[in-house]
């Protein structure tokens, strides 16, 4: 860094923060940074990189910094075609020099020392808010042990305050609800999911040791050596590729390899923005898990995690709660139609289980409303989610299965501006008409259906269907009571 005296060369963690147009979201992300309480003796310099932005995001970085009294330097890229990739590259080159410069300039003296004085790099997201004392845990998980390349914080998703609050006469009142400070009683409770989501699978991480296999962009302190370490390895001009719609996951599998520990911390937490609504979500969520099964299945990238097998367990286990619903609404529906149905009390004891599972896993929810745990134990909210998740996860491995490569990135960022609308309202106007004409296609021709002729023609298929989804609903039951018997643990979300 030019201009830096030998007798600055403290200690330093160095924060890297890509905003692209994120003038109304980089001040609070900068006054989390100044809340935090710095480990003795090292001091913190924040990089606020301004890619390719055609708002304000630069002024008021700029400001912000000064305000909380911050070592804050603004990099303005153009012309990145990377997005956060690039801009995070960007600011790696600042600090450790380009090696694809056509003229490969040297560093000097004082850049070299810079350089050595960096022990620890945050990569977070404009739109994050690191809590009190957050970068304090992470220091210490990455100073834990020497072969551990990069620490997580735990995310929490920020609740948007009650748009009943908000005054309808304020001069600002759209602009405070098209950005999600504000909202309804759908976007609470869509963020309380994503918040319960997320801290599910924390929570899961936690039982298993802590290890992770993807460290999240919002907030990860990295061991410089590590990311070098994977620069050198994969010849990269830069730690993050392009290569993966998930490029915090490659990372994070490209320093498993290498040997480095990937954790989460158990106390730093970082709050995030949730998608607010139901077209955003799926938009992101078929970014992310189109990512994980381009990993997964891509032999070209030749990288492998140890969580390899749980992360495949998880496709599969979503693909079992896809299997068990549709099979369960078919044979529901010709049990009906034939007059074949026979209610079972056996059938309350995988509800039972999951109203159980879902009631403490939103008790376990940081920050949880009373109404939350009451959805969760009705077992209507999970319900509403899972099926918004599986319909991603069917969507992903058609177009896998297709071959039908889509740029998630452009897909979400699209969504999230409002350049793309959802198809929901649709899908669900076809839907009930086809209820309908199903419906009346089996009232009108119920004679014919509840013939004996019918019903026994079609009862061995019946009840071989029964027989199937008892056998997956009984293994679904156990892996639920393991689960609930699992959090009963001290760990927290």
């Amino acid at each position: 860094m030019p201009g830096v005296k030998k007798s600055y060369m403290k200690p330093r963690i160095v924060a890297l923060i890509p905003a692209h147009n994120e003038e109304k979201s980089i001040r609070d992300c900068l006054a989390g940074l100044n809340d935090q309480l710095l480990p003795k003796g090292v001091e913190l310099d924040v990089y606020v990189i301004a890619d390719n932005c055609t708002d304000r995001t630069e002024e008021k970085a700029i400001k912000a910094g000064e305000e909380f009294g911050l070592n804050l330097k603004v990099i303005v890229t153009e012309g990145n075609k990377l997005r956060k990739v690039g801009a995070l590259n960007s600011g790696w080159k600042l600090l450790y020099g380009d090696i694809m410069d056509f003229y490969h300039i040297q560093l000097t003296e004082s850049q070299e020392l810079y350089k050595q004085s960096i022990k620890a790099i945050l990569g977070m997201d404009a739109d994050s808010r690191l809590a009190p004392n957050c970068l304090k845990y992470l220091w210490e998980g990455l100073m834990s042990g020497r072969n551990i390349g990069g620490v997580m914080a735990k995310y929490t998703m920020r609740m948007p305050k009650k748009k009943s609050l908000l005054s309808k006469h304020d001069v600002y009142y759209e602009e405070k609800i098209a950005s999600g400070e504000y909202g309804g009683p759908i976007s609470r409770w869509w963020t309380h999911q994503q918040k319960q989501d997320m801290a599910s699978w924390l929570l899961d991480l936690q039982y298993h040791g802590g290890s992770t296999y993807v460290l999240g962009g919002q907030a990860t302190l990295f061991r410089p050596e590590a990311l070098q370490e994977v620069v050198n390895h994969n010849k990269l001009d830069g730690p993050w590729q392009n290569d993966s719609d998930v490029e915090d996951m490659l990372l994070t599998w490209q320093l498993q390899k290498s040997g480095w520990k990937t954790l989460i911390s158990p106390k730093g937490r970082c709050f995030v923005d949730a998608m607010r609504s139901y077209h955003t979500f799926r938009e992101q969520r078929n970014k992310w898990n189109s990512g994980t099964v381009e990993l997964l299945t891509n032999k070209d990238l030749s990288i492998q995690t140890r969580h390899k097998g749980k992360i495949w367990r998880n496709q599969l286990k979503s693909f079992s709660d896809l299997v068990i619903r549709v099979l369960f609404v078919v044979l529901l529906s010709v049990a009906l139609a034939t007059d074949q149905f026979h209610w079972s009390w056996i059938w309350l004891t995988p509800i039972v289980l999951a109203s159980i599972l879902n009631t403490i896993l939103a008790i376990k929810t940081p920050m949880h409303r009373t109404i939350d745990v009451i959805f969760a134990a009705l077992l209507i909210a999970p319900e509403i989610y899972l099926w918004v998740n599986l319909m991603t996860f069917s969507q992903v491995w058609l177009q896998k299965l297709s071959s039908n490569k889509k740029d998630g990135w452009a897909n979400q960022y699209a969504a999230e501006a409002g350049k793309t609308r959802s198809k929901l309202t649709q899908g669900m106007l076809l839907g009930t008409i086809t209820v309908l004409i199903i419906g009346y296609v089996c009232f009108y021709y119920r004679d014919f259906l509840t013939s004996e002729t019918v019903q026994q023609s079609i009862n061995p298929y019946l009840m071989g269907g029964w027989i199937t989804l008892t056998y997956l609903t009984i293994l679904k039951s156990l892996m639920m009571a393991h689960q609930i018997w699992t959090l009963r643990g001290r760990h927290t979300a």
